[in-house]
């Protein structure tokens, strides 16, 4: 599953946050980097225990806690605390598969990588290459999303990030660890839940021209469906 975000900073926000890591202090991306990932790792990132990085991060949490499309999709039970990384003069990461299981620093806790997050900062107009590459069932799909723009998608795909060739690339990453493990059974609850909420909208702009007395639009047939996607995260759901 791929799925993207949009919007979770607008341009204009997106640009504040570039302009205040580009003058952050940048180290060895490999820090981060398990022993295989650490030899096709090109890149830097900022220190998981700067201020910069806790501060951006945690209004990226508060952003997506307030995400619709965010929520259904990822159904999140804990978020890694983002990182940032930059690409610049011919830096890459080549194909390689995140860790399963991310202690948090300073912490106990560990999050189980279910879904994988990038959040691109930097204008795409201002970089060449960098584009995200997933392989998925369906081949390799290449991202470069606008600025303040997020793709997320399944933890356990091999991916990789072209070289940079001009410009930098400035982005958030951070993994997801889902209520519901599998893929295929959040695709589905994904679907259903995006199928209730067109079917809610069309009821309510029916109901705004109905006449009185008139059943209410979608009626037992949407509650029925309310009641299975509730049914199935019931059942599927590691709370």
């Amino acid at each position: 599953m791929i799925v993207e975000i949009p919007g979770v900073f607008s341009p204009q926000e997106s640009q504040y946050l570039v302009e205040k890591l580009r003058a952050a202090q940048w180290v060895d991306g490999k820090a981060t980097a398990g022993a295989q990932s650490q030899r096709v790792k090109h890149n830097r990132q900022l220190a998981s225990d700067d201020p910069l990085a806790r501060d951006i991060g945690d209004a990226i949490i508060d952003r997506l806690a307030k995400d619709a499309v965010f929520m259904s999709a990822a159904l999140p039970k804990r978020i890694y605390p983002p990182l940032f990384n930059c690409y610049a003069s011919g830096e890459s990461f080549g194909f390689h598969i995140d860790n399963a299981v991310r202690g948090i620093r300073e912490s106990r806790e560990r999050v189980r990588t279910d879904l994988s997050a990038t959040l691109f900062l930097a204008d795409p107009a201002s970089y060449d290459g960098g584009e995200l590459v997933i392989r998925d069932t369906y081949g390799e799909q290449r991202v470069k999303l606008p600025a303040g723009h997020m793709i997320l998608y399944t933890g356990s795909s091999v991916h990789k990030v072209e070289p940079v060739t001009r410009g930098e690339r400035i982005a958030s990453f951070f993994w997801i660890e889902s209520l519901v493990r599998d893929d295929a059974q959040r695709a589905l609850l994904l679907d259903m839940d995006v199928a209730i909420q067109r079917l809610t909208q069309q009821g309510q702009q029916a109901a705004s021209v109905a006449s009185p007395g008139d059943e209410s639009p979608g009626g037992e047939p949407l509650v029925q469906l309310t009641g299975c996607y509730h049914n199935l995260l019931r059942m599927w759901a590691d709370c």
